[in-house]
């Protein structure tokens, strides 16, 4: 790398003036995370001790006489950040089109819709629970959705529990009625209050709890769980609309934009 002179004292009010750019501005945004952070990549080693000490000050001096500086710097760190993002996320999603639907995963809507939803959720998560409307008034308005749940227990023993029993209802055709009984309450999930859901729902309990501990449930949440990791998932609810990875709980109006877009393109 190109190690930076500092300049004469002659050339540093052209600095001072120039310091107002946007251009130098970005510039600033870069050093303060080159400088502040520790210094354990190659450019931060590659300054002397006493070219990082002046440049602390003239960022500290450029600060000072112009505090907006910052605000303009973490917003241009901010959107070549979600920029990256988005674009990562595009070419994850590009390479594992093939197994976000799974012949064996739950689908509610139309099966045969033209665009497809994928919904990851936990069952204990209270902004899954949030999702629940719009999702339903989505279905109800639009005919040609198609979607797909990924069970994805990710916060604790009880949630894992819960994943277990709704794809173990599903092997009895009853995923989507359990599913909708255990979203639409706060009653902890124990196996009592699993066994109360499955007889009101008229499930054979005996049956489904066996079901529950098959290693072919279990291999399906993992998978869930790993496909979840490689898309960059980091929590729920997240949904993939078309090619559009939606992190977070969003409500009607976004639903029919995405799937508007999503048929446009």
């Amino acid at each position: 790398m190109q190690q930076l002179h500092i300049m004469p004292a002659s050339s540093r009010s052209f600095a001072r003036l120039f310091v107002r750019s946007f251009v130098y501005r970005v510039a600033i945004a870069a050093l303060i995370a080159g400088m502040l952070l520790p210094a354990t990549g190659r450019a931060a080693d590659s300054f002397s001790p006493a070219q990082r000490a002046e440049i602390v000050r003239i960022l500290r001096e450029a600060l000072v006489k112009d505090p907006s500086i910052l605000h303009d710097a973490v917003e241009a760190l901010q959107a070549m950040e979600s920029k990256q993002e988005a674009e990562s996320s595009r070419a994850a999603l590009a390479a594992n089109r093939g197994a976000l639907v799974d012949p064996a995963d739950p689908v509610a809507g139309n099966p045969q819709g033209n665009v497809t939803i994928v919904e990851f959720f936990d069952v204990r998560c209270p902004y899954c629970k949030r999702m629940e409307a719009p999702m339903a008034a989505l279905l109800k308005q639009d005919p040609q959705i198609r979607l797909v749940y990924k069970d994805l227990p990710v916060l604790g023993p009880a949630s894992v529990l819960g994943s277990k029993a709704l794809l173990a209802a599903q092997r009895q055709g009853a995923y989507e009625k359990l599913r909708d009984a255990l979203m639409q309450t706060d009653i902890p999930i124990t196996s009592d209050s699993l066994r109360a859901h499955a007889e009101r729902a008229g499930l054979d309990w005996a049956r489904m709890s066996l079901d529950m501990d098959s290693p072919e449930i279990d291999a399906r949440i993992k998978a869930n769980l790993r496909l979840a990791s490689t898309l960059g998932i980091q929590g729920t609810p997240a949904m993939i609309v078309g090619d559009t990875l939606v992190p977070g709980a969003i409500d009607l109006a976004q639903l029919q934009r995405l799937v508007a877009s999503t048929r446009k393109n």
